[in-house]
C-alpha cells in the first residue's frame, strides 16, 4: 500500500463532467489499495471571476477579504470532488485549508506555509477514507484565511506530501514539464527529468505547470514531483535533485510584468514595499548608482496601488502597462550566446528590451507582452530545436 497525495488543476476539474473523470481516476487508485490524499483547486476560471466581481465593487479590495473571497472557489471544487467519489462508491472527507493544519504566515494573497499539521488527514487516511483538501490557501497564527498566490495548490500539496511522507504527484492538462508552453509552441517537448533549480527557474519566469515555491518546498524537503496529465497517458516530467546538463532547458513568456527605474539607494525601500502587494521579482539590475526592478504582477490585485507606493520609494515606472518578459532557463542560460539570442529575437520583431537581466539559471528581457508568443517561438526555434 503506497500513500500519495494528487493534486488536480482547475483545468482538470473545469467541469462536472471533467470532475467526475477525475472522480473515477481516484476511486480506481483507492480501489487498487493505495491512500490518497487529493489537492484540488478551484474548477475552471473560478478565481478569475471571483476577483473580475470584487473589482467591480472596489478598483483596490482589501487584501484579508480578497483572500476570504477567493478561497471559497476551492472550497466548492472539494465539496463536489467528495461528493464525485460516494457517487463512485468510495468514502471521502473535504477539509479546508486551516482544517487540514496548514499553517501560513500572515501575507494575505501571497502568503508562505510555515508548518503543516496534517491530523485530521491523518484520522480519516486511518478511517479508510480519501482526503479531499482544498488548495491555495491556509490559515495564519491569527487564525485568519490566507492564500498562498497563483499555483498555490502546487505548494499545498508538496508540503502535505512532506508532512505525510507521502508520493507527490500533480495533473494538469498537459503531461508534465515541456522546453516551452505547447499550446504556444508547438514544436515544445516534454523534459523526462527536470532539478529542482531549473524548473524553480522556469515557474518563476511564467511557465505554469508548476508553481515556483512548490518546488522551493519540494528542493528543502527532498520531496520528488511528478507531473502528469489528467487526461491520460504514462508521460510525465520528474522534479527531482539531479544534475543539469548545459544548455538551455526552456524558453517561458510571462505577459503581466511591470518595470521600474529607481536610485540604488531607494532599493531597500523599494523592495519593503513588494510582499505587501504581492509583487515577485523577475530581474534586478544595479549600476552606476542606478537601478531596474522588473516585477511579476500575477498576485497584484491592485497595480496601480503597487506603482504609486513604489513611487513614493523613488521609483519610476517604465512603459506603463502591457509589459512582458521573455526568458531563457538552464545551466547554459549565462552564456553570452543566450543573452545575444533573446536581444537579437526581440529586435527582429521590432520589440527592442526595454531591460535584460542575467544570472546564472536565467536571462530575462522585458518587453511589449502583444508579441510574447511569436517571440517565445523563435527564442525556442534559436535555442532548442
Amino acid at each position: 500500500m503506497a500513500l500519495v497525495v494528487q493534486k488536480y488543476g482547475g483545468s482538470s476539474v473545469a467541469t462536472v463532467e471533467k470532475l467526475r473523470g477525475v472522480a473515477a481516476r481516484v476511486a480506481a487508485r483507492r480501489r487498487a489499495g493505495d491512500e490518497v490524499v487529493v489537492v484540488v483547486s478551484a474548477m475552471g476560471q473560478t478565481t478569475d471571476e471571483l476577483l473580475a466581481l470584487a473589482r467591480q465593487v472596489s478598483p483596490a479590495p482589501p487584501r484579508r477579504e480578497l483572500d476570504m473571497l477567493l478561497s471559497a472557489g476551492e472550497r466548492i471544487a472539494m465539496a463536489l470532488l467528495a461528493m464525485a467519489l460516494h457517487e463512485e462508491g468510495v468514502e471521502a472527507k473535504s477539509f479546508t485549508g486551516s482544517q487540514a493544519g496548514i499553517l501560513t504566515d500572515e501575507a494575505h494573497a501571497a502568503a508562505r506555509i510555515v508548518e503543516v499539521r496534517p491530523v485530521r488527514v491523518r484520522e480519516e487516511l486511518a478511517r479508510g477514507r480519501v482526503v479531499i483538501v482544498a488548495g491555495y490557501q491556509g490559515v495564519s497564527r491569527e487564525k485568519e484565511v490566507t492564500t498562498l498566490g497563483r499555483g498555490g495548490s502546487d505548494t499545498t500539496a508538496v508540503a502535505l506530501a512532506a508532512a505525510l511522507g507521502a508520493d507527490c504527484e500533480i495533473y494538469s492538462d498537459v503531461a508534465g514539464v515541456f522546453t516551452a508552453d505547447p499550446r504556444v509552441v508547438p514544436a515544445a517537448r516534454r523534459l523526462p527529468e527536470l532539478g529542482y533549480e531549473e524548473m524553480q527557474e522556469l515557474a518563476r519566469a511564467g511557465a505554469r505547470v508548476l508553481n515556483a515555491q512548490a518546488v522551493e518546498f519540494a528542493r528543502d524537503r527532498g520531496i520528488a514531483i511528478r507531473a502528469r496529465s489528467t487526461f491520460g497517458g504514462s508521460e510525465e516530467t520528474v522534479v527531482a535533485a539531479r544534475p543539469a546538463p548545459g544548455g538551455v532547458a526552456g524558453v517561458a513568456a510571462a505577459a503581466a510584468v511591470a518595470l521600474f527605474e529607481l536610485p540604488e539607494r531607494a532599493l531597500p525601500a523599494a523592495r519593503a514595499l513588494l510582499a505587501g502587494h504581492g509583487a515577485r521579482e523577475l530581474g534586478l539590475s544595479a549600476a552606476g548608482g542606478h537601478a531596474a526592478l522588473c516585477l511579476s504582477l500575477e498576485d497584484v490585485h491592485a497595480p496601480e496601488a503597487l506603482a504609486r507606493d513604489l513611487a513614493g520609494a523613488g521609483a519610476v515606472e517604465i512603459g506603463g502597462r502591457g509589459i512582458g518578459a521573455l526568458s531563457a532557463v538552464g545551466r547554459g542560460a549565462g552564456e553570452p550566446r543566450v543573452a545575444a539570442a533573446v536581444q537579437e529575437v526581440l529586435l527582429g520583431l521590432g520589440e527592442p528590451p526595454m531591460a535584460l537581466f542575467t544570472g546564472p539559471l536565467r536571462v530575462t528581457a522585458c518587453c511589449g507582452a502583444a508579441r510574447l508568443p511569436e517571440a517565445a517561438r523563435k527564442l525556442h526555434a534559436r535555442l532548442l530545436e
